[in-house]
């Protein structure tokens, strides 16, 4: 089934490794088969891995973007998922957690990384309330 990404002008997007920039006009891509691919806004720069979910998304966003060398990074994702679910004690984000846990292990990391987005959102709004 194909994906259609609608791009607005100047958006930039990883495209199975390469980083690939829309022109100055909005644009369609209609990729035909399976590739790897994360919009600007989903992708995590090395120096914004400041929080414990985001410590989580990095490795899974690196096992999506670099899946052959998927086992380099799976580590790193144990460990921090792990830290992680030792210090939460919502029911609903445990529950996340596991979910997330179960897509890296049948390397459906695009459904990880949308699990990953909730741990941060989540994070983001204790946060919150906390300042």
């Amino acid at each position: 089934m194909p994906l259609k990404l609608s791009l607005k002008p100047g958006e930039k997007f990883v495209l199975n490794g390469a980083v690939v920039q829309n022109g100055d006009r909005r644009g369609t891509l209609v990729l035909q088969n399976k590739a790897s691919v994360l919009r600007e806004k989903d992708i995590m720069q090395i120096e914004d891995v400041t929080t414990p979910g985001r410590r989580v998304y990095f490795p899974v966003m690196m096992m999506y973007l670099d899946e052959g060398n998927a086992g380099k990074y799976y580590d790193e994702f144990v460990r921090r998922m792990t830290e992680f679910m030792g210090v939460i004690s919502n029911p609903d984000v445990l529950t996340e957690c596991v979910n997330i846990s179960r897509h890296v292990l049948a390397r459906e990391f695009y459904k990880g990384l949308m699990g990953c987005r909730k741990l941060i959102d989540y994070e983001d709004a204790r946060m919150a309330d906390v300042a």
